[in-house]
């Protein structure tokens, strides 16, 4: 069963400490939050629509966004270019499917291109609780 939501309540904002309050660097894309909606409550093997907002300095081309909770992982998901909504900020979405139950603080990042070189962005967290 596939849960596309649009307007996502975002939820569990990124902590301050892996948010860089520095300008952009040169091609730089900063992530600033993600969040799922129905406040967080999800179902296992049910995939969810994430919604992440970023900074960018330019236009870069975001491969994959990656999910990380309780040293499990990354799991990585390409990020669909119709799905990447540049502005200030700029949003993109990914289909995630949690494998796991109970409350989890996710760690999320994503891979981008400057040029021809692949980079990672900064490591931001949410929240979901994970019901049957």
């Amino acid at each position: 069963m596939l849960v596309l939501m649009s307007g996502a309540i975002l939820l569990g904002a990124c902590s301050s400490a892996t948010v860089s309050k520095e300008p952009l660097v040169e091609g730089e894309l900063r992530l600033l939050s993600a969040g799922v909606a129905f406040g967080g409550v999800v179902t296992t093997g049910v995939s969810y629509e994430v919604k992440i907002t970023f900074k960018a300095d330019s236009q870069p081309t975001i491969r994959r966004a990656c999910f990380s909770w309780e040293g499990q992982g990354p799991y990585c998901y390409h990020v669909n270019p119709r799905y990447v909504y540049f502005g200030s900020p700029g949003t993109f979405s990914v289909m995630f499917t949690p494998t796991f139950f109970g409350s989890q603080r996710v760690e999320c990042y994503a891979e981008y291109y400057q040029g021809t070189k692949l980079l990672r962005t900064n490591v931001i967290y949410f929240n979901v609780d994970v019901r049957y």
